[in-house]
């Protein structure tokens, strides 16, 4: 029996919080982590967890520099990245086009 397209979707990407990191860095290719986490309504330390997991799977880079004084924390999508969730995103559409009447 053949696979289904659900086991091509992309673990990393398939938690809702590290999708919607993933999508906003898609359109800006660069946000800081307060704007990730009043957009997806998140707190620093959940933040700080998707954060890391899209880092060790090497789908964003964490930058942290310093505006005066306070620290600052930008996350840049990397090309692996962009491929990834552009794939995750392929998969869902063949999905959905697979569904009777969709």
């Amino acid at each position: 029996m053949a696979e289904h397209l659900s086991t091509r979707l992309d673990k990393v990407l398939t938690q809702k919080a590290r999708l919607g990191i993933m999508s906003i860095l898609m359109v800006l290719e660069e946000a800081d982590f307060n704007h990730l986490k009043d957009k997806l309504g998140l707190t620093d330390g959940n933040l700080s967890t998707h954060l890391g997991l899209l880092e060790d799977a090497k789908y964003i880079r964490i930058r942290k520099t310093f505006a005066g004084k306070k620290p600052k924390t930008s996350c840049l999508i990397t090309e692996r990245g962009r491929r990834a969730f552009l794939e995750h995103m392929n998969t869902l559409e063949k999905i959905i086009r697979s569904i009777p009447g969709a």
